[in-house]
């Protein structure tokens, strides 16, 4: 089973369900398939990729923000260029929804 890694400021967020998608330079992903979400180095569980869209960064929106665990598209930005660099907003991004189905805690 393939991993979908998080960095572990994430790792809360993801537990409460508050982040439901991530935004990845590229992927090979695939709607439907089941994934070990894992943050922080440690395992939260099992997930179905429910979605994989590509936009560009200029399509993100305060929805995908939301989705992502942040209050608004600016702290979304925010957060991909500490974690990329410089990036374009005509750079095409992946956003990849996921549910958790099964929580490594047993919930």
């Amino acid at each position: 089973m393939r991993r979908l890694n998080f960095a572990k400021e994430y790792k809360k967020k993801i537990k409460e369900g508050l982040k439901r998608q991530t935004i990845r330079l590229s992927t090979s992903l695939r709607e439907g398939e089941k994934v070990e979400v894992v943050a922080g180095g440690e395992v939260l569980g099992i997930a179905k990729i429910t979605r994989v869209e590509r936009k560009t960064i200029d399509e993100l929106t305060d929805e995908d923000a939301k989705r992502d665990g942040f209050e608004n598209v600016a702290q979304l930005l925010k957060a991909l260029r500490r974690h990329y660099g410089r990036i374009s907003n005509k750079k095409e991004v992946c956003v990849i929804g996921f549910e958790i189905e099964r929580r490594e805690d047993g919930q």
